[in-house]
């Protein structure tokens, strides 16, 4: 099953929540760096995530863990056991 830019994002702050480096983010969320990239850009861009120590370790923000209990409380109907 593909994944779609939720759940990438998705992923990628569930791997960040208790802080992690750029390579610990693409190994967990099954990435490569260039399309991790984009996403990290875009989720600091949005407030979802913090960049730490001059970038290298990425921390999810309140509002990134708001955004994944949201998705999480949205996607749990429709997961198939």
């Amino acid at each position: 099953m593909r994944r779609n830019d939720l759940d990438i994002c998705a992923d990628i702050l569930q791997v960040a929540r208790a802080g992690a480096k750029k390579t610990q983010i693409v190994y967990q969320a099954n990435l490569n760096f260039k399309i991790v990239k984009g996403y990290l850009q875009r989720l600091i861009a949005n407030g979802m995530l913090d960049p730490n120590q001059e970038g290298r370790l990425f921390v999810t923000t309140s509002e990134g863990v708001d955004f994944l209990e949201r998705y999480r409380a949205l996607v749990s109907p429709f997961k198939v056991n």
